[in-house]
């Protein structure tokens, strides 16, 4: 009797071990911190470096995209337009470089230039393309376009009277916009709209 009253309370003893031993691995699971079950740290650190290596993209986008909405802000305001966050960079960037930069009839220098010899650097610097030298003879070098056409990059030409040669060439910007090098002014922008530029237009061109 005392033998089996014995068995039966070790029984009932190794019963209870035993389901504690199951039970509380898994409640301690229930109470472990998020980070634990988190998909990015499964295995340790290299899987933690995937997880960061996952987020870089999305970051350096978004750095992208504040650097260059502080390039075009500065620049609509240093040329007077409003840029619209995709016109090409390199080009508004260099053509400001040379606002204000005086009239020299023959030169295309910073320290002085003519409209097309303005025009000829910035091609030069830009595109890697080299143009005529004078307006008249850049005017062959491009493909005739309609004025309502016209794109960022595009050169615009004047003539006094149709009778009479091309006497002057700008670089098209945008929003009837231009900038070219103006002999009683040197590098500026000015608009196709004003009175003088509306009289003298005579065509505008592209370079293929």
């Amino acid at each position: 009797m005392t033998r089996t009253l014995i068995l039966s309370v070790l029984a009932i003893l190794s019963l209870t071990l035993s389901f504690l031993y199951e039970v509380t691995p898994a409640q301690a699971t229930e109470s472990t911190p998020a980070t634990f079950i988190s998909p990015y740290a499964i295995n340790s650190g290299e899987d933690m470096a995937n997880a960061l290596t996952l987020k870089l993209p999305e970051e350096t986008a978004t750095e992208e995209v504040e650097v260059d909405s502080l390039f075009y802000d500065r620049y609509s305001k240093k040329l007077g337009l409003h840029l619209e966050y995709h016109e090409d960079k390199q080009l508004i960037a260099t053509v400001a470089k040379w606002l204000g930069t005086p009239y020299r009839y023959g030169n295309s220098s910073k320290k002085g230039t003519d409209c097309s010899g303005f025009v000829t650097s910035i091609y030069r610097e830009v595109y890697g393309v080299d143009l005529s030298r004078s307006s008249r003879s850049m005017f062959q070098d491009v493909q005739r376009i309609k004025k309502d056409s016209i794109r960022t990059g595009d050169l615009v030409f004047f003539k006094r009277s149709p009778k009479q040669p091309i006497y002057h060439v700008g670089i098209y910007l945008k929003n009837n916009k231009f900038i070219h090098a103006a002999t009683n002014g040197g590098v500026m922008v000015s608009s196709l709209r004003e009175p003088y530029y509306r009289q003298n237009y005579y065509a505008a061109g592209r370079v293929n």
